[in-house]
This record gives C-alpha cells, sequence and structure tokens, in this order.
C-alpha cells in the first residue's frame, strides 16, 4: 500500500507541460482517433497525446499533432520533433 501512494503524484504528472510551456494555458484537439493537449508559447507549440493507443508510430502520430496544432494555433507548423507522446513543433505565424 505504501507503494501505491508514492506512485499516485507520478501518475497524476503523465500529461503535464514540459518547463518551457508551463503555465500556458491549454487547448484540447482530437484529430483522428488522438487526443492532444496543445500549448503555444513563442514560435514553438507542444502537443501532448492524452489518449490510450496500441503501439503508436511516430510518423502518424506526428502527423496528427501537426494537424492539432495548426488548429489550435491558427499558425503552419514548419517542422516537428520528438516522441509518440510529447511533439513539439516549430511554427510560421
Amino acid at each position: 500500500m505504501r507503494y501505491m501512494l508514492f506512485l499516485i503524484p507520478l501518475l497524476a504528472a503523465c500529461d503535464g507541460p514540459t518547463p518551457y510551456f508551463r503555465g500556458i494555458p491549454t487547448t484540447t484537439v482530437t484529430v483522428e482517433g488522438s487526443t492532444f493537449d496543445i500549448r503555444k508559447k513563442d514560435d514553438l507549440a507542444e502537443a501532448i497525446r492524452t489518449n490510450a493507443e496500441y503501439a503508436p508510430r511516430m510518423g502518424p502520430v506526428a502527423r496528427r499533432a501537426e494537424v492539432a496544432i495548426e488548429q489550435a494555433t491558427g499558425c503552419r507548423v514548419k517542422s516537428v520533433s520528438g516522441d509518440a507522446a510529447v511533439i513539439v513543433g516549430k511554427l510560421d505565424c
């Protein structure tokens, strides 16, 4: 039981922003079944995938994140990097 109490704070932070995007309001967007929390700061946007997916591959998830970022920010995405859970897009606004 003691171990479960230790895990609760860790699991509660799973969809939190990276330090650069901390304190930025979130816009939630769903694209083709993938749900992302989008945060924008300066010329960067962060897309955190919040839904469970079986064996997500970066290619398809990155494309859906790109669409979600464009919908949330109104800016064109020039490039993306990251992994299937957290994707950062460079914006052209």
